[in-house]
């Protein structure tokens, strides 16, 4: 396996880092990719079109949770089978991921072309919004197997320690992406189907370059379809251990969904203000989360190989880092929310609203990545249903009654400050739950 001492004998700050911040890497691109539709369409001035991305944006949650089960599920049980000394093993997991994400992808696509008008008044659409969301759709159902190959297939190269190669996919789909958004958006005017063609483009780029590596240079990772056919069941606990950062991706998406669908009683302002608000604190959400899942597989490769110390080790020092990192961020989006919104909004008033609303999004910061850290240590040690549990906490069984008792009482504001508590009261649970584990399976 590459990097093995990595995983089983170097320093733990080294491991870290070593696998921490080309996923912080990643996923800072991720944001770039994923505001740069925003960003470019906020250029033509139309808060419809604006709206009708933050509309759609659940659906790309949807693609994000399927790649997420696979990635996730397949990184975890892949390092934990490197730690055991199981490779055969690992190789069977690794072809069930990629083959399944393919097929999934197309039966996304399939469904999504179906029933694209009823799911959008479903996600809370307007009448000034349905028909850019639609167009915005269509053109993101193509590219659904793309998308969801390229995720999953990004997660599984870091069980085998390529961080870096992950990194570079990554960043080959993001520059296709943000050459292609202002030349599709502005110079050919094709507003939110530019949007979307860029970004399905963008993961064409990136699935090609995982396939390749995994076809030429993979150590363990194999797309042969033979060993997917060897033991097909194994999916279902790839997906059992996925389950929990898939959930944590849908009920991140579903959650806008239930907001926008509040938010449209104050108008299409209010949702623009809040797409705006959430794009720019996103980027901390991710930052913590990355770190989490970029270490995930030192915590599985531990717990696989029997080493409790060096597993206690890295908890402590992932958690500081979150911890650190998650406050720094946030202080630093508080203090520059003026710029950061005038990005994407024009209007003052809408503007005005969106820098409101930031300052409760951020209150949260210094405890998200606890809930992230703490998803992970379950998973890694075999307590999926935990794990599942944990999930559905900040953005589902906390968040959704906030979202709706604290909007009756407080409007918009009150719809922003339910994400504060989600997070607040999410973080306290995960400490509780990784003190337990600690006590019980690490001592």
């Amino acid at each position: 396996m590459k990097n093995e001492a990595l995983f089983r004998t170097g320093s733990v700050w080294r491991a870290i880092f070593t696998m921490a911040v080309p996923s912080v890497i990643i996923i800072f691109v991720m944001f770039l990719y994923n505001i740069a539709d925003m960003f470019f369409i906020g250029c033509l001035g139309d808060t419809a079109q604006v709206a009708a991305v933050s509309v759609v944006g659940p659906v790309f949650s949807i693609l994000a949770a399927a790649a997420t089960m696979l990635g996730a599920g397949g990184c975890t049980i892949i390092a934990r089978c490197f730690g055991a000394g199981e490779v055969e093993k690992g190789r069977v997991y690794s072809s069930l991921c990629c083959w399944a994400g393919t097929l999934l992808g197309v039966l996304v696509c399939a469904a999504l072309l179906l029933c694209g008008t009823p799911l959008l008044q479903m996600l809370g659409s307007t009448p000034e919004t349905t028909a850019y969301a639609l167009q915005y759709l269509r053109v993101l159902a193509v590219g659904a197997p793309f998308l969801i190959l390229a995720n999953t297939a990004a997660m599984l190269l870091r069980a085998e320690g390529a961080v870096k190669d992950g990194l570079i996919g990554n960043l080959l789909g993001t520059v296709a992406n943000l050459l292609l958004d202002p030349l599709f958006i502005l110079v050919f005017r094709w507003g939110v189907t530019g949007a979307a063609a860029a970004s399905v483009l963008g993961n064409v780029v990136a699935a090609g370059f995982y396939m390749l590596y995994i076809i030429r240079r993979g150590t363990v990772l194999t797309v042969d379809p033979r060993f997917a056919l060897q033991k097909p069941a194994a999916l279902g606990e790839i997906l059992a251990i996925g389950l929990p950062n898939g959930i944590g991706s849908l009920l991140s998406g579903f959650a806008s969904t239930f907001s926008n669908r509040l938010l449209s009683a104050y108008g299409t302002g209010a949702i623009a203000a809040m797409a705006a608000a959430g794009k720019t604190t996103m980027l901390i959400g991710m930052i913590t989360m990355a770190i989490c899942m970029g270490c995930q597989p030192l915590l599985a490769y531990s717990y696989g190989a029997g080493d409790k110390r060096r597993l206690r080790e890295l908890l402590k020092n992932i958690g500081l880092l979150t911890m650190g990192i998650g406050l720094a961020a946030g202080v630093a989006c508080l203090l520059g929310r003026k710029a950061l919104i005038g990005m994407f909004i024009k209007e003052a008033a809408v503007a005005a609203l969106g820098e409101q609303l930031v300052v409760w999004l951020v209150l949260g910061s210094p405890v998200i990545g606890l809930t992230y850290l703490a998803t992970n240590l379950l998973q890694s040690v075999n307590k999926a249903m935990s794990a599942v549990v944990l999930s559905l906490l900040r953005q589902g069984l906390l968040l959704l009654p906030l979202l709706y008792g604290l909007n009756y009482f407080f409007g918009v504001t009150g719809i922003a400050a339910a994400y504060f508590a989600a997070d607040t009261g999410a973080a306290l649970i995960a400490a509780v739950m990784m003190v337990h584990v600690w006590k019980k399976e690490l001592s």
